[in-house]
C-alpha cells in the first residue's frame, strides 16, 4: 500500500504528534508498505530515526508571509522553493517561532479555509506533488487543522483521505475571538469531507465526535505505540532490579531506614499545562512528612522560549520550600538519556491540568517498569484501566497526589506490580507493531489491498 502520511513540525521541539507519527510510519515502513512521511510548517523532530521525506509542504516562512501580504502570495517559484527550505525552517525554528495560539488566530484560520485561503499556493503545490509523483493509495492527514485539505485531495487523487484526532483542540481553545469560532466552524463544516477520523482513545474520540459534529461510527480508535527497543521492561524485584535496590518493609514512614532517596520524575515538556508546579506542591508535602534526604524529583523535558518565564518562576518557588537540593533538572534529553532517566526514577508523574488525549510518557515509563500516578482525565483513566500501570488522583488536587505517590513509596511490593503490569500490556498491546496493524486495519476499510507486502 502506497500510504501519504502528512504530519506536521513542531518549530524545532519534540512534539508527542511528531513522534507517534514518525514511529507509525516506520512501523508500516517495516512491514513492506510504501510510505511518505510528509513534513508540514518546519522539518519534525524526532529522537528515533527521522523517516520523513527531504522536503517540506506549507513552508512556516512561507505560510506566515502569505498571510502577511498578497505580494507574497505571488512570488517567484524559485524564491518560495528557497523559503520551503529544511535548512532554513531549521534555522528559523531555532529563532523561537512563536507557535502561541493568541497571536495566530488569522493564521490559523486562513489555513483552516484550505484552498479559499491565503495559502492556496501551498495546498496545490502539495496536490500536485502527490498527484503527480508519489500517486499514493490513501492520505492520512495528522490532525484536525488540517481538514480543510480534504475535499481537494480527495477530487484530484480520487483516494480516501482520513484525518487524525492528536489534541489540537487545546491550541485552538486559546485561540482569541472570533478567529475561535470560525475556526471551529471551518472544521465542522470541512469534517464531512474526509472519510474517516482517527483517535489515539475513546475518550478523545467521543469529544471530537461532538466538537467536529460528526457520527460516533465515523471516528476509529488507534491505541499509541512505541519502538519497544532499548527499553528494558519491568526489572526483577530484590537484587539487581531498580526495585530491589530501594526494597523497604511496607511501614507508614521511612524515617531510619537507611534507603536511597524515593525518586520522582517528571518527563514532559516545561509548560503550566503539563502541571509540573502541581507535581513540585505535592513533592514538599512529602518531603515534610519524610524529610529531603528520602526523596528527590529529577524533571527532564523540552523548555521552549515561551514557558521560560514560567520556569523561572517555579525556580523560585522550589527555592523558598528550601528544595533546591533535591530538584534535579536534566534538560532535554535524546531517546537514550530518556531511557536512561526513566530507568533512574521510582515513579512518574505528569499532573495535566488539561485532559490528554495521548500521554506517550506513560507508555515510555511503563516499558521501563516504572509505575505512574496522573491526574483522572483525559486518555489517562483509559490507559490505567487497559494495563493496570499506575493510580489516579484528583484532577488539580495536590493532595490527592501526594497521597498516590506515597502510597508507592510505602510499598515497594505494590510498585513493582504495577511496574510489571504496565511493561507487559506495553509489550502486548502499545508497540509500534500493534499500533501499526491496527492502523492498517482501519486502512483496509477504505482501500481494495491488491499487493499486500510480505
Amino acid at each position: 500500500m502506497k500510504i501519504a502520511y502528512i504530519t506536521a513540525g513542531a518549530a524545532g521541539m519534540y512534539c508527542g504528534s511528531c513522534l507517534h507519527d514518525n514511529t507509525l510510519s516506520a512501523a508500516l515502513i517495516a512491514k513492506g508498505h510504501d510510505v511518505a512521511l510528509m513534513p508540514t510548517y518546519t522539518p519534525i523532530r524526532t529522537d528515533e530515526e527521522d523517516v520523513s521525506i527531504g522536503r517540506v509542504f506549507y513552508g512556516a516562512v512561507n505560510v506566515f508571509l502569505e498571510q502577511r501580504s498578497a505580494v507574497f502570495r505571488h512570488i517567484p517559484n524559485s524564491l518560495h522553493w528557497l523559503l520551503d527550505r529544511p535548512r532554513l525552517l531549521n534555522w528559523v525554528s531555532g529563532r523561537g517561532v512563536s507557535i502561541d495560539a493568541t497571536q495566530l488566530g488569522d493564521m490559523t484560520l486562513s489555513v483552516a479555509k484550505g484552498e479559499t485561503g491565503n495559502q492556496r499556493r501551498e495546498l496545490e503545490e502539495l496536490v500536485a506533488w502527490l498527484r503527480d509523483d508519489f500517486k499514493p493509495d490513501i492520505v492520512h492527514i495528522t490532525n484536525s487543522m488540517f481538514l480543510g485539505l480534504a475535499e481537494p485531495l480527495k477530487r484530484e487523487l480520487g483516494v480516501p483521505v482520513l484525518c487524525s484526532l492528536q489534541g489540537e483542540d487545546i491550541f485552538l481553545d486559546e485561540l482569541t475571538e472570533p478567529f475561535k469560532s470560525r475556526v471551529h466552524e471551518q472544521l465542522q463544516s470541512h469534517a464531512r469531507s474526509v472519510d474517516g477520523l482517527v483517535a489515539t482513545c475513546d475518550y478523545y474520540a467521543d469529544f471530537m465526535t461532538e466538537y467536529l459534529s460528526v457520527p460516533r461510527d465515523h471516528v476509529h480508535v488507534v491505541p499509541l505505540g512505541i519502538k519497544l527497543d532499548g527499553h528494558r521492561g519491568a526489572p526483577p524485584p530484590g537484587p539487581g532490579g531498580r526495585v530491589g535496590e530501594r526494597d523497604a518493609p511496607k511501614a507508614d514512614t521511612l524515617e531510619g531506614a537507611g534507603h536511597a532517596p524515593f525518586v520522582v520524575g517528571y518527563l514532559a515538556r516545561i509548560c503550566p499545562e503539563k502541571g509540573l508546579h502541581d507535581l513540585v506542591e505535592a513533592f514538599a508535602k512529602l518531603v515534610s512528612r519524610h524529610g529531603k534526604d528520602r526523596l528527590r524529583l529529577c524533571v527532564a523535558g523540552y523548555l521552549g522560549v515561551r514557558d521560560i518565564e514560567y520556569f523561572d518562576r517555579l525556580k523560585e518557588r522550589v527555592n523558598e520550600l528550601g528544595l533546591d537540593d533535591v530538584f534535579d533538572y536534566a534538560g532535554e534529553v535524546s531517546r537514550d538519556e530518556k531511557i536512561a532517566f526513566l530507568q533512574g526514577v521510582d515513579v512518574l508523574s505528569v499532573p495535566t491540568t488539561y485532559k490528554d488525549p495521548k500521554g506517550l510518557f506513560l507508555l515510555e515509563a511503563w516499558a521501563n517498569g516504572v509505575p505512574v500516578v496522573q491526574p483522572s482525565h483525559g486518555s489517562f483513566p483509559e490507559l490505567i484501566s487497559a494495563t493496570g500501570g499506575g493510580l489516579l488522583s484528583e484532577p488539580g488536587s495536590e493532595d490527592s497526589l501526594a497521597e498516590n505517590i506515597e502510597s508507592l513509596m510505602l510499598d515497594p511490593d505494590a510498585r513493582h506490580e504495577f511496574g510489571r503490569r504496565g511493561a507487559e500490556a506495553v509489550a502486548e498491546r502499545f508497540s509500534d507493531v500493534v499500533m501499526a496493524e491496527t492502523t492498517l486495519a482501519v486502512y483496509r476499510r477504505f482501500v481494495n489491498e491488491p499487493r499486500i507486502a510480505k
